[in-house]
């Protein structure tokens, strides 16, 4: 597969959403899950993308749990692969979601998922969403802390603007950002530019919205259908290819549950488009 950076560390192009195993009580069953995992792991894919709050209730950590058995459980090299976590994210009791920025709560984040996933330091550690009742500077500050006593080997933040892109890059080593982008969420192209232009990786999460039915395909996003026939290939695939094509810092983490899908996302990474191709895309 093709190969990208995430700061020193090359990954496949394409990564491995993980969310969608975690998402409904039951749904994938567990075996499902370690074995899409495993599927996507045995099609080249080396980055796998998970959060302590990815959880079908408040119970934190089942999606990190999961990843971490599917590695042990692997036949493959588990060193090769790129494990990305998140935390700043929270559950509330009634299922849903809120955030916590806070200092202290960071460190406590961290050192729970250190334990879930089994390893001395998190591969890449993401600050999951800024919380607007914490100064951002203050979360940034606590990361930077976390980074320099080697808890975290690669820092990352996610769903940010630019101002705060800039903030963090001037707070640690930089190393990715994480916002939805996709045919359907385009608005978070400057933060795509940006990162291009620093030299951070860029993980679009999401990146399949508007590819999800038929009838979104027959309006707006036709473009990915009409170019998926020339190619004889699925529009989900021609999106992971031109999201590929936009900067040579992104490396989109589509989801799947089931072992069929994250193979047909893996394959993506090889699809070449024309410029014919990226024009008609837009």
């Amino acid at each position: 597969m093709q190969q990208r950076r995430i700061g020193d560390v090359t990954v496949s192009a394409i990564g491995l959403g993980c969310m969608p195993m975690s998402v409904h009580e039951g749904e994938p069953s567990h075996e499902q899950a370690i074995a899409t995992i495993h599927a996507s792991l045995d099609a080249g894919v080396r980055l796998l993308d998970t959060a302590d709050a990815y959880s079908p209730t408040k119970r934190m950590g089942h999606n990190e749990e999961i990843v971490a058995e599917a590695l042990r459980s692997w036949s493959g090299d588990a060193d090769e692969v790129l494990v990305a976590t998140k935390g700043g994210h929270v559950r509330t009791a009634d299922g849903g979601w809120d955030t916590d920025g806070r200092p202290e709560h960071l460190r406590d984040a961290v050192e729970a998922s250190l334990r879930r996933l089994g390893v001395e330091a998190i591969g890449l550690y993401q600050h999951h969403r800024p919380d607007p009742e914490v100064p951002y500077a203050e979360t940034l500050g606590a990361i930077a802390q976390l980074h320099e006593a080697g808890k975290i080997r690669l820092v990352g933040i996610s769903n940010t603007d630019p101002g705060q892109i800039r903030q963090a890059y001037d707070a640690f080593p930089l190393a990715s950002v994480q916002n939805e982008f996709s045919p359907r969420f385009r608005s978070s192209e400057p933060e795509l530019e940006l990162c291009a232009e620093l030299g951070v990786a860029f993980l679009p999460w999401s990146p399949l919205g508007g590819m999800s039915s038929a009838a979104e395909l027959g309006t707006e996003h036709s473009a990915f259908a009409t170019v998926a026939e020339r190619h004889g290939v699925s529009p989900q695939q021609v999106c992971l290819a031109w999201e590929l094509a936009k900067a040579d810092v992104v490396i989109p983490i589509p989801g799947s549950s089931r072992p069929e899908t994250a193979i047909a996302s893996a394959a993506a990474a090889d699809l070449e488009l024309s410029d014919d191709d990226l024009a008609l895309l837009g």
